[in-house]
């Protein structure tokens, strides 16, 4: 017997024993004389068959599945209803068997009342004692430890979050000193011990404060309350770089604070919309203990996507990789080494058909993410073959090999940019995307068989080429910052949040959307699933912001130069297609649409020719293929202007 056994054991034992101590005790309490004597005599027949009951009870109201130490109010509730059952059935037995029996009552409801008071006492009693046993030494460990005094800001929800975890040891090292709050109306109350000292405009003075009475503040952790629109986190951040004062930020706490962490607060940070609540058991479900591929895991959002797989419980990871440094940095990462899924890389280009065809079928993946591309506009705009070879038939070869090896889903990483497209990077992602539409549309109605979803989304904080990093890194040279246009519009989200999303949009097409489908026709089945980015961020206005934010003033201290639009770039990016017909999938944050074409001979004919145009380099001849494909890929030569405002995705 192991250890978390053997501790089960204990709690199963402690149970029955005080549910036979309860009853003797409630006899003792309620009768004496004659009448105890003539109930303890009957007490070997009644009492073992109930203890046993019992046992049954506190199994269906999960007794046995908490630790002690973490007892809390579900567990007293499931101990409240466990004790009830127990309570009622005594009533029947006393009212329905004993009194027709005996022309008397056993119990009575005085006694039987009395047993549940002393019953629930015996059970939420010693569970509450151990758990402030646990609590008062861990919080005596903590505090000798402690080396870092600091103000926790935000909603006291998420403080009290912060505060649990930094008690429980998740979060080390840290000594709350006080909370700050940008709600006035919670001022004068303390949170589990930990006073509420003032707003966030008070910030200086309860800095001051603290210095004063010998507990200088060396860190401001910031949950993510405190970074809402409301809370102004401007404001914040501007008042603790002028303190000189580490701000940092909880990653962690929407989910549960396990494995919680703290980071410094990045400008960044306070650009984005809410994030979309990710579904963390739906994921779980759908990933754990299956066979993921991703391709192009060194990379970005493909390096997020191995993360997110590893963390849901995926049982083997194979990162099929380009580039040798790429490979080695993702295999490296602490999040990948700590996990307990298998993870492995090989070294391999998706343009190499038999080889992709070969790592495939060596390892027979039930769930394929394919994320490698190329995505640099003004790069494909000067080298379009490569752009081909790699966006369109490497998606190819990781489709073909997927379904060869009887993977259930792939998931092509795709881009805002594959809707009505001006560039060839938009032209070769839309291609793959009607590759894959085909595909899926050709397998449609036969058990098992692999789908084939298409994942759109734009702009990722953070990623190689995003525009933060640059505008943070000229920020840092102190100008001049460069916008290609005063009217350029985009799409903004996290690396986490879209690899969630593109997790989320996999499970429904492999769950809900064979169901769905299973009687409608070809063109009927959604295909193309597509990230809610919420409302656009406009360039310009970005930039003066992150001037701000970093303690400048826009046009006087850092200059913006507006650099003119490279070729292949639209001023607003579109997440639909006009003629895509949008269907909601009751997922918050996703939407589908529904394939506007997939006619497998009509995909394999324009393929050809794209070869031939590689093979000939005439670039001609391969635009004249997508504009025969893509008729919006006619339109990429008209006025630059733009004729009307982003379509957003979430309406």
């Amino acid at each position: 017997m192991n250890r978390q056994d053997f501790k089960k054991t204990l709690v199963v034992l402690h149970d029955l024993v005080m549910t036979a101590v309860a009853v003797v005790a409630t006899f003792f309490v309620r009768f004496d004389g004659t009448l105890l004597h003539e109930r303890l005599n009957h007490l070997p027949l009644f009492l073992p068959p109930f203890v046993a009951f019992a046992g049954v009870v506190y199994w269906f109201f999960q007794l046995y599945r908490s630790k002690w130490r973490f007892a809390s109010l579900p567990d007293l509730f499931n101990i409240f209803r466990a004790t009830t059952v127990l309570a009622l059935t005594l009533l029947i037995i006393d009212y329905v068997l004993v009194s027709t029996q005996l022309s008397s009552l056993f119990f009575g409801k005085i006694t039987i009342a009395l047993y549940w008071l002393i019953q629930m006492f015996l059970l939420g009693g010693p569970r509450l004692a151990f758990r402030y046993f646990k609590y008062a030494r861990s919080r005596n460990t903590l505090e000798r430890d402690a080396t870092t005094p600091i103000l926790l800001l935000g909603r006291g929800t998420d403080i009290e979050v912060m505060l649990r975890a930094i008690e429980t040891g998740t979060v080390k090292k840290l000594q709350p000193k006080g909370v700050l709050s940008f709600r006035a109306d919670d001022l004068g109350h303390s949170i589990r011990g930990v006073p509420v000292l003032g707003t966030f405009a008070d910030l200086d003075q309860v800095i001051q404060d603290c210095q004063e009475r010998g507990t200088p503040i060396r860190r401001l952790v910031a949950t993510p309350s405190a970074l809402a629109p409301e809370a102004h986190p401007d404001m914040l951040i501007a008042r603790a770089r002028r303190l000189g004062l580490p701000l940092v930020r909880v990653t962690s706490l929407g989910e549960g604070m396990r494995d919680a962490e703290l980071a410094p607060l990045e400008i960044e940070d306070l650009l984005l919309r809410p994030t979309v609540q990710i579904d963390r058991q739906r994921l779980e479900h759908f990933i754990r203990g299956k066979r993921v591929l991703v391709t192009g895991g060194g990379g970005s959002i493909g390096s997020e996507i191995c993360n997110r797989v590893v963390a849901f419980g995926a049982r083997d990871l194979l990162i099929v990789e380009f580039s040798e440094p790429s490979l080695h940095g993702i295999l490296e990462n602490p999040t990948l080494l700590a996990s307990d899924t298998n993870v492995d890389g090989v070294i391999a280009d998706v343009r190499d058909r038999d080889r992709i065809f070969d790592v495939m079928k060596e390892f027979r993946p039930d769930v394929v993410f394919h994320a490698a591309a190329l995505k640099h506009v003004p790069y494909l705009e000067k080298d379009w073959g490569e752009g081909i070879k790699t966006n369109v038939f490497g998606s190819v070869n990781v489709a073909d090999a997927a379904v060869e090896a009887g993977a259930g889903a792939i998931v092509i990483i795709s881009t805002d940019k594959a809707i009505d497209p001006v560039s060839m990077l938009g032209a070769t992602k839309r291609l793959a995307e009607m590759y894959g539409q085909a595909l899926d549309a050709e397998f449609m109605g036969r058990n098992g068989a692999t789908r084939i979803i298409a994942v759109r989304f734009g702009n990722v904080l953070g990623s190689v080429g995003s525009v933060v990093p640059k505008f943070k890194a000229q920020i840092a040279r102190g100008g001049p910052v460069t916008v290609t246009h005063p009217d350029m519009v985009r799409y903004f989200m996290t690396t986490r949040e879209a690899a969630d999303l593109v997790l989320t949009s996999a499970s429904h097409a492999d769950v809900e959307g064979r169901r769905l489908n299973e009687s409608a026709n070809n063109d009927e089945r959604a295909s193309v699933y597509v990230l809610k980015m919420g409302q656009p961020v406009r360039i310009y206005e970005l930039a003066e912001r992150m001037i701000r934010l970093a303690g400048y003033e826009p046009g006087e201290d850092i200059e913006i130069s507006v650099t003119g639009t490279r070729p292949g770039e639209r001023l607003h990016e579109i997440l639909f297609a006009r003629e895509e017909p949008r269907a909601e999938i009751g997922i918050d944050g996703v939407m589908a649409a529904k394939p506007i074409f997939a006619d497998r001979a009509k995909v394999d004919r324009w393929l050809d020719s794209l070869v031939q145009a590689l093979r000939s380099g005439d670039r001609a001849a391969a635009e004249q293929v997508f504009e025969d494909a893509i008729p919006e890929f006619k339109r990429r030569e008209q006025s630059p202007a733009p004729a009307a405002p982003a379509r957003l995705a979430s309406k």
